[in-house]
């Protein structure tokens, strides 16, 4: 199966709070966009690593994704080496991606920065032919991904562009909710955090409001880029 679009998190539901909306649009468009989350989120504050497997599955079909992988790197202590890189690399060369959605190039959580550079040297490194995989016994062929950019998260990063998503919120939001687990629940009794928050909760939405108020739209969402992003004319621009 080959997607038109990759997007990668760090954690289970890092991809739905990040871009979720902008993937909505991208499928409803007719796109083909596929899931691949680095760790199980086994080390998060509440829930388990079982439940917020259950949970990937329930976002995944609420935004319509074709496939969900899990590497199940270990949450935390994953690092950029090559190891980790030729997994992630296999995974590419599997789907052959046009575009690869990553974690924030800078963020409160130590995995997030980390697995965005560890993606983005998988996506460079799995174009050269001189490196080997093999999936299942058959030896891979090189694949660069022509794009690579990287969703924000936690820190109000300054965009290099944004998606216009104002269709698609409700349904990233949809989305987000359905990791019960992790965000506002007045009913749980588990220990709190920064994601657990209603204030967390609202910012999903009141941040891509002000995002889209910022461009003349009601909702947007906020990427950054490594290198130049290039329009064909003027007419493309909202």
């Amino acid at each position: 199966m080959k997607l038109a679009i990759l997007a990668i998190g760090a954690h289970p539901d890092d991809v739905e709070l990040g871009c979720g909306a902008t993937i909505a649009k991208e499928i409803y468009l007719g796109k083909k966009v596929g899931i691949l989350d680095l760790t199980r989120g086994e080390l998060g504050t509440r829930g388990s690593a079982e439940i917020r497997e259950k949970e990937a599955k329930n976002g995944a079909k609420i935004l319509g994704v074709a496939i969900r992988e899990n590497l199940g790197f270990a949450d935390g202590f994953f690092v950029n080496d090559k190891e980790h890189q030729l997994e992630i690399i296999r995974v590419i060369r599997k789907y052959k991606p046009e575009i690869v959605l990553c974690n924030a190039i800078d963020d409160r959580h130590i995995d997030h920065s980390k697995g965005s550079k560890l993606v983005s040297n998988a996506c460079f490194l799995s174009g050269l032919v001189k490196i080997e995989t093999e999936l299942e016994g058959i030896v891979q062929e090189a694949w660069r991904p022509k794009f690579v950019y990287h969703y924000i998260q936690w820190k109000n990063l300054k965009p290099d562009f944004v998606v216009d998503v104002s269709e698609f919120m409700d349904k990233k939001i949809e989305a987000v909710k359905s990791y019960s687990s992790q965000f506002y629940n007045p009913n749980s009794t588990e220990p709190s955090s920064p994601i657990s928050s209603e204030n967390f909760l609202d910012s999903v939405k009141y941040r891509a409001q002000d995002l889209g108020r910022l461009v003349g739209v009601e909702y947007a969402e906020g990427f950054n880029t490594e290198r130049y992003v290039a329009v064909k004319s003027f007419d493309n621009l909202v």
